[in-house]
């Protein structure tokens, strides 16, 4: 191998989008089992309540200049865009006063919440005040706002409820009685079908 290509694999390999083991919070306390992207954007770290056990890939938007919550064992998977704040309205009624206002008209914020154990599929826009119940799966190339309900399985642009999470927990769980309690701990006793 040339001294060329030798060169630009190095390059290449320290570059390269890694995953960060760990995380410490706003709050100060140190998430172990968090990982995070070399290759995400997350703004207002300081708005940000972040659990453990969260998985943050590659390539994301994490907005939490309006306040985020990510709950405990939350999976935000790439090319994700996590909302608090919207300007698309504010920006085409301002026209070119836009910059500079300080209250310009149609500019949204508001938090969002990830509740625990959610899976963000790639290519998903979570938006501003959104706030998903915990075990929600937001299948790829999603649009979500608004309330989603606990075990919901959202697609669509706008999203929508196509399914419940149980419905594969239960046949895991069945197949796994052993995993049966780590569930429960977080999502409560599953209902009989």
């Amino acid at each position: 191998m040339s001294l060329k290509h030798t060169l630009a694999a190095a390059w290449r390999r320290l570059v390269a989008p890694r995953m960060v083991y760990g995380w410490r919070g706003a709050d100060g306390r140190w998430r172990a089992h968090t990982r995070v992207s070399t290759h995400s954007d997350i703004g207002c770290r300081e708005r940000l309540a972040i659990g453990d056990h969260v998985y943050i890939g590659h390539f994301n938007v994490i907005d939490a200049s309006g306040g985020l919550e990510i709950g405990e064992g939350c999976q935000v998977t790439n090319h994700v865009s996590i909302l608090t704040h919207s300007t698309h309205h504010a920006l085409r009624i301002g026209g070119r006063t836009f910059y500079g206002h300080p209250q310009p008209p149609g500019y949204r914020q508001a938090a969002t919440v990830l509740g625990p154990y959610c899976f963000i599929g790639p290519h998903s826009v979570i938006g501003p005040g959104a706030r998903l119940g915990k075990g929600v799966l937001v299948k790829a190339y999603s649009h979500v706002t608004g309330e989603v309900p606990d075990f919901a399985i959202v697609e669509g642009q706008p999203a929508r409820v196509v399914g419940d999470t149980r419905t594969v927990d239960r046949a895991l769980l069945d197949a796994h009685p052993q995993m049966r309690a780590h569930y429960e701990a977080w999502a409560g006793p599953l209902a009989a079908p």
